[in-house]
């Protein structure tokens, strides 16, 4: 029966086989790992010192009782753990992954910083009062300057007719020369006795010339009844 040996005597072969350790992870790590210099030092540094606490230090055991790992096996041993903590040291150095953000928060954020110039402007006052304001031909309640136009110019146009067109709110000819195929048909109808008289004798027409050429010029074309 064997002997158990002093479980106080220090282990020199446990340093040896630390040593050696640092020295297999020190090369993995410059090799394989990709590490400079001075961290694969730290790190192996670090390996032989806890292998070396392990295997170099009694720590109560009986030696003879316990077989002891081969060396090459201690030395793969410590490898792998070298480069596992290489590995894990790599992997901690990353920055970590900024959360993902959803198309939802996205949107919110955008919203919340968008500049108020894009957001829709209110409706203008003036713009309100145009879309409201009644549709038809120009009528005044009261001649320009308390002048009318003498509407009696316009063949067809007699002083019963005038003193009714005036009624409807029309003292110039540029009120008539205005109006449009809906204009002729609005106030055509509210000619009482007089329906029809606006397009079978020229009114709009007439007016035009007058507006654009002149009472005088007009005077010359009426003669031919060129309008």
């Amino acid at each position: 029966m064997r002997k158990a040996e002093n479980r106080n005597a220090p282990m020199l072969w446990g340093w040896v086989i630390a040593a050696a350790a640092g020295l297999v992870a020190f090369g993995a790590l410059m090799v394989v790992g990709g590490f400079a210099l001075m961290p694969a030092a730290a790190i192996a540094a670090v390996l032989v010192l806890v292998v070396g606490l392990i295997l170099g230090m009694p720590w109560g055991a009986e030696r003879g009782a316990t077989p002891v790992r081969a060396p090459a096996e201690a030395a793969k041993a410590a490898t792998g753990a070298a480069t596992g903590a290489g590995h894990a040291a790599a992997a901690g150095s990353a920055p970590a992954a900024a959360p993902m953000t959803t198309p939802a928060a996205a949107v919110s954020a955008i919203a919340a910083v968008q500049p108020a110039a894009v957001q829709p402007a209110a409706v203008q006052p003036a713009a309100a009062a145009g879309a409201s304001a009644p549709a038809g031909p120009l009528r005044l309640k009261a001649p320009r300057d308390g002048r009318p136009d003498d509407l009696k110019e316009i063949e067809g146009i007699g002083p019963a007719l005038e003193k009714l067109v005036n009624e409807l709110g029309f003292y110039h000819f540029d009120q008539i020369a205005g109006w449009s195929d809906a204009d002729v048909a609005r106030v055509d109808a509210e000619m009482k006795g007089f329906k029809g008289r606006i397009a079978r004798d020229r009114w709009v027409a007439q007016a035009r010339i007058i507006v654009a050429e002149g009472l005088e010029a007009f005077r010359i074309r009426a003669k031919t009844n060129r309008y």
